[in-house]
C-alpha cells in the first residue's frame, strides 16, 4: 500500500501500545537524554512508577551512563522488554501512523504541539558531516558518544521513540490538516504526563485516503525547495531532537546488515527502520531553546580569560542571575553569552560573525582538552544554576541565546550540521515522552 511512502523514506509502523488496564501516567516517561544533571527528577519519576509497567523500565536515562553497572542495567532493560511482550502489557499490534497533540505547561493557556509518529528508513538518513541525504542531521555527532547508545539498542526486542524530525512547512498547513482528518475518529490514547508536563493524545492515521493526503503534502514540501531553489539533493527532514540516538540506530542497522549479508529478506528487517515523531519547524508551539554548557574541574576559573579571546570580546560584570539571563537573550547586534563563575555573573559580548555556539564550541573543546575539565550540556537555566551550586565539585555555567528558526533549513543545506548541542526544541519538561513501542527484532 502506498509505495510512494518509500520515496520519502517513510513506512507505516506496527505499534505496540499499553493495554487498557495499564496506568498511562506511569507508563509515559520523558526522553532519556533529559535532566542529565538532575538526579532528583529521575528519583521522582522512579518513585511515581515503582514496579508498575512503564517505559522507564525500557530506557536508559543518560544521567546513569557513566555510573557503574551499565551492562547490568542494559540487561534489565532487555529483560523488561521481553517480559512486557510475554505478559500482556501491550494491546494487540496496530499498524498505523499516529497524529499526536502534546500540551505543555507553557503558553497561555497552553501550547498544543502537533506531530506524526512514523517509521523512517535508516538507509535514507545520514549523520556524518558532509553527507547529503533525504533525512539529515542538524548538529555535529560525536562518534565516541554512540557506543553506549548502541549497546542499549543492540539486542533489544523493542524501541520507543524520542527522536523528533522537522519539516520545513512555512505555511504550517500539512500537520493541522492531517489532524483534522484524524480527529474525526476517537483517539487511540490519551495520557496526563507525570511531574506537571502536560498531556499527550494520539489518533490513528491509516486509511488509504489519509495516507494519500500525507503523500501529497510531502510532495508539495519536497518540490518547494528553499526560496524557490532546489537543493543539490532532496532534503525533506531535519533531525530536531535525539540525533545521537538516531545515529546509534543507524550504526546498529549497518552492523547487523554487514553481519547478515545475503540473508533472505534482510532489506525488510524491522531494524532497518526507526520510529520518530515528525513535527513542523514553524509550529507556533515549538520553541527553540538554547542548550547551555556547564564545566566542572579545578581550572574552571580560567574560563573568563578564555572567553575573553572570542572575536572583539568585551566583559561586563552583572549584578545577578536573573539580569544575566535576560541580557543573554536580548538582541544587541552582537553575540552574547552569560558566564556564572565563583558566585559572579558576567555578560560576554563578541562579534556577530557566525552563530554564538559555532564560535564557542571549538574554544570550549580546546579548554577541556588543555585543562582536563569535563563538560555537560544542560537544558534550562534553572538546571545550570543548580549544577553550578553543587558542593561536590567546582563548576562554571555558560548561558547561550537560542538559535532562530528563520533560514534554519537553508543553513543546514548550505553549511551542513551545526556544532553539537546547538539548540533544543523547547525546555526539558517539554520533551517527547515515550509512549508507543515497536518490535525491532525479526
Amino acid at each position: 500500500m502506498h509505495r510512494e511512502l518509500c520515496d520519502f523514506g517513510l513506512a507505516m509502523p506496527e505499534l505496540l501500545l499499553p493495554a487498557s488496564g495499564i496506568d498511562r501516567k506511569k507508563w509515559a516517561v520523558i526522553a532519556c537524554d533529559q535532566f542529565t544533571q538532575d538526579a532528583e527528577y529521575w528519583k521522582a519519576a522512579s518513585a511515581i512508577v515503582g514496579d508498575a509497567p512503564s517505559t522507564l523500565h525500557l530506557v536508559f536515562p543518560e544521567i546513569y551512563l557513566e555510573k557503574p553497572g551499565k551492562r547490568e542495567r542494559i540487561d534489565r532493560i532487555h529483560r523488561a522488554m521481553r517480559t512486557y511482550l510475554e505478559q500482556g502489557v501491550f494491546a494487540p499490534p496496530a499498524k498505523t501512523f499516529v497524529y499526536v497533540e502534546r500540551t505543555t505547561p507553557f503558553g497561555a493557556p497552553f501550547d498544543v504541539r502537533r506531530g506524526l509518529v512514523a517509521a523512517i528508513d535508516l538507509e535514507r538518513y545520514q549523520w556524518r558531516q558532509g553527507e547529503k541525504a533525504l533525512i539529515r542531521t542538524t548538529e555535529g555527532t560525536a562518534p565516541e558518544r554512540l557506543p553506549p547508545r548502541m549497546d542499549v539498542r543492540r539486542g533489544a526486542p523493542l524501541e520507543s521513540p524520542h527522536v523528533l524530525l522537522l519539516i520545513n512547512d512555512k505555511a504550517d498547513a500539512l500537520l493541522p490538516a492531517l489532524g483534522e482528518r484524524a480527529k474525526a475518529a476517537a483517539p487511540l490514547y490519551h495520557a496526563d504526563l507525570m511531574l506537571d508536563s502536560g498531556t499527550v493524545t494520539g489518533w490513528a492515521v491509516n486509511t488509504d485516503e489519509d495516507v494519500s493526503f500525507l503523500v501529497q503534502g510531502l510532495e508539495t514540501l519536497a518540490s518547494t525547495g528553499f526560496d524557490g531553489r532546489e537543493d543539490e539533493k532532496p532534503f525533506l527532514f531535519a533531525v530536531g531532537d535525539g540525533n545521537h540516538s538516531l545515529a546509534a540506530a543507524k550504526s546498529v542497522w549497518e552492523e547487523y546488515k554487514a553481519s547478515h549479508a545475503g540473508d533472505f529478506d534482510i532489506e525488510r528487517h524491522p531494524a532497518r527502520y526507526a520510529m520518530v515523531e515528525i513535527e513542523n519547524l514553524y509550529d507556533a508551539a515549538i520553541h527553540f531553546a538554547p542548550i547551555h554548557r556547564v564545566l566542572f574541574g579545578n581550572h574552571v576559573n580560567g574560563l573568563l580569560e578564555a572567553l575573553s579571546t572570542l572575536p572583539d570580546a568585551s566583559v561586563t560584570r552583572i549584578g545577578g542571575g536573573k539580569e544575566l539571563s535576560t541580557l543573554t537573550i536580548t538582541f544587541s547586534g552582537k553575540n552574547r553569552l552569560g558566564l556564572i563563575l565563583d558566585n559572579g555573573f558576567y555578560l560576554i559580548e563578541f562579534a556577530d560573525c557566525g552563530l554564538a555556539v559555532a564560535l564557542l564550541q571549538p574554544l570550549l573543546d580546546r579548554f577541556v582538552k588543555e585543562t582536563g575539565s569535563s563538560i555537560d550540556y544542560v537544558h534550562g537555566e534553572d538546571a545550570v544554576f543548580r549544577a553550578v551550586s553543587r558542593s561536590d565539585q567546582r563548576g562554571a555555567g555558560i548561558l547561550l541565546p537560542p538559535v532562530q528558526k528563520s533560514g534554519f533549513f537553508e543553513t543546514i543545506s548550505r553549511l551542513g550540521a551545526l556544532p553539537r548541542k546547538s539548540f533544543s526544541m523547547g525546555e526539558a519538561i517539554e520533551k517527547r515522552f515515550y509512549f508507543e513501542c515497536r518490535k525491532i527484532e525479526a
